[in-house]
């Protein structure tokens, strides 16, 4: 049994102490936006730091939950996370593992091609257009179809399918597998720790998707969350500063509720993918 010493110890102890602030530092801002979801106006202003709530109310999200924008964007946004999500990951991955073969004719120019919109792009008014050629405004098409892929993911899943050894491949050619039965039946039961990463990334997106929607939709009844969530705190604050009695008036503990309806699916999600996570860090490691 080794003995670390004062130093080895010393390491440990500040180790654990960093890691310890920057996990609180990063769970505070969520605590912050429960405690003041629940707490009166008056007691929220009252401090910056709010580390544990005086007085509980559920004002706020009584007044939220029973609003019909909400269920509807909160529909909207559940079509389009799954729906784009699965769009994107059937892309991402048929178009990854093309790339992935070194005897594809041309994959060196269709790669130089795929990494160029990394840098550059057509611009937003260029997007626009092409989407209301396509006749997708006030659709949630407009925020599934053109952001279907992503350049960064698509080369992390390239990346990924070359590190599967061609004789399984080969094997299964050996055995009667043709190219689609190869992804289905290899490829992708060993990259699930890719996928199911890839996956989270992808539903984080359309599930936050904001800058589109602000662009592609108009309609109300096809307002994503996170439009709702901006509708939400405009009225609240053009509704605070004219000093008007309406439901509003609940200040931050309106808007903090609504961030927290807002944030909850996702970290709802995550621990689900957690092990993924943990599996994708690990697959290179030594093990002794």
């Amino acid at each position: 049994m080794s003995h670390r010493g004062f130093a080895g110890n010393l390491f440990e102890g500040i180790n654990y102490l960093l890691l310890t602030l920057i996990a609180l530092s990063t769970l505070y801002p969520f605590w912050d936006s429960l405690i003041v979801s629940i707490t009166p106006l008056n007691e929220s202003i009252a401090t910056n730091i709010h580390l544990y709530p005086r007085v509980i109310t559920l004002e706020a999200y009584r007044y939220l939950l029973h609003l019909d924008q909400l269920w509807t964007s909160y529909k909207v946004s559940i079509i389009v996370t799954v729906t784009g999500t699965a769009i994107s990951m059937a892309a991402t991955t048929l178009g990854a593992y093309a790339l992935s073969k070194k005897d594809l004719p041309g994959s060196r120019w269709i790669m130089f091609a795929v990494v160029f919109t990394m840098m550059f792009s057509g611009g937003v008014i260029p997007n626009f257009i092409v989407v209301k050629q396509l006749g997708m405004l006030n659709s949630i098409w407009a925020l599934i179809i053109p952001s279907a892929i992503q350049t960064y993911n698509l080369i992390i899943m390239r990346s990924f399918f070359s590190t599967i050894p061609e004789s399984l491949e080969e094997s299964a050619k050996i055995d009667g597998s043709n190219d689609l039965g190869i992804l289905f039946r290899i490829v992708i039961p060993l990259s699930m720790p890719a996928i199911a990463t890839i996956s989270l990334f992808y539903a984080v997106s359309k599930w936050n998707e904001f800058f589109t929607a602000v662009m592609y939709i108009t309609d109300k009844n096809i307002w994503p969350l996170q439009l709702f969530l901006r509708s939400m705190l405009i009225d609240n604050e053009a509704s605070f500063q004219s000093g008007g009695d309406s439901p509003f008036l609940l200040g931050q503990s309106i808007k903090m509720a609504t961030i927290m309806i807002s944030a909850i699916p996702v970290m709802a999600i995550y621990p689900f993918f957690q092990r993924y996570f943990v599996q994708g860090v690990t697959l290179g490691a030594v093990k002794e």
